[in-house]
């Protein structure tokens, strides 16, 4: 499988300060996509993204994600490079991927804390992941970067903000003795937004990266997925960013103008985007050769 992401993962090294964006289209016509990225209003660029598809004993597989770095980029670049990596050589991946996926999250997390032994400041990411495999729609997440679908017209949300304000995020942190504080915004430890990340060295204990997850059949009524940092989610609803990429077809032009709009209303944040359109009864199945 390595031969195909030579060719079709696609880098999510930024340059710091200019906007990209790119696409690109499955082998066998079921799904296209787009990603458009800039550091908006941020003078350093910690989001990064993964846009990659790849053949696992024969099928072909979509992995997308959105990785919002805080303290730093060292998080989210690591989790970039090798969440999917974890994922994809995990010995379940097609027979309980689900469990795969948790193990993936928690085995990246634990090899990037290792890596940050000899390192002064705690750096974190979040992750907002789809994987995509046969007619199946897996969304992972931990942290604030959300995913929405848009499904017979309507815009869903696959994925919940993780925040230390919530029920039972709260009650996780102060079980496991730490605390929840206002200091601008609700705060782990009255330093972190999130309730859930990778990396926090130094606030393990309270901000896991167990990763919730939620699937989704793919078929003719789920029209296009959005994977966003919060910079898109901080100023644009769920309904609002569905409605307005439904009339553009080309996923990377639709990513691109959820990135200048959220821009354009004052986002104070970097801004990364993901879109993915299903191909409904298009295309036929590919197989590879292991």
């Amino acid at each position: 499988m390595g031969y195909l992401n030579s060719i079709l993962s696609t880098s999510g090294t930024q340059v710091e300060d200019s906007p990209v964006s790119g696409g690109g289209l499955s082998q066998n016509g079921k799904f296209n996509y787009g990603y458009a990225s800039s550091p908006g209003k941020r003078s350093s660029m910690e989001d990064f993204y993964e846009t990659r598809i790849d053949g696992v004993d024969g099928e072909i597989v979509g992995l997308f994600g959105v990785f919002d770095g805080h303290g730093g980029a060292r998080a989210a670049e690591y989790v970039k490079q090798n969440l999917f990596s974890n994922l994809i050589r995990h010995p379940k991946f097609r027979s309980d991927t689900k469990s795969a996926i948790a193990d993936a999250y928690n085995h990246t997390d634990a090899e990037f804390l290792k890596s940050e032994n000899s390192q002064n400041r705690d750096a974190g990411s979040t992750a907002s992941t789809a994987i995509l495999v046969g007619d199946r729609l897996l969304v992972a997440n931990v942290g604030d970067s959300r995913a929405v679908i848009c499904r017979g017209g309507n815009a869903i949300a696959v994925s919940r903000d993780h925040k230390p304000d919530q029920t039972d995020e709260r009650q996780r942190i102060e079980d496991a003795g730490g605390f929840v504080m206002w200091a601008g915004t609700w705060r782990v430890g009255g330093v972190l937004a999130v309730s859930r990340a990778f990396g926090d060295r130094l606030l393990k204990q309270y901000v896991v990266a167990d990763p919730e997850i939620r699937e989704e059949t793919i078929d003719s009524s789920l029209e296009f997925l959005i994977l966003a940092s919060d910079g898109l989610w901080d100023v644009v609803t769920n309904e609002e960013a569905v409605d307005m990429i439904k009339p553009i077809e080309d996923p990377e032009h639709a990513a691109k103008r959820l990135m200048q709009e959220a821009y354009q209303r004052g986002s104070a944040d970097n801004i990364t985007c993901v879109v993915v359109r299903f191909l409904a009864g298009q295309g036929d199945p590919v197989q590879f050769q292991n």
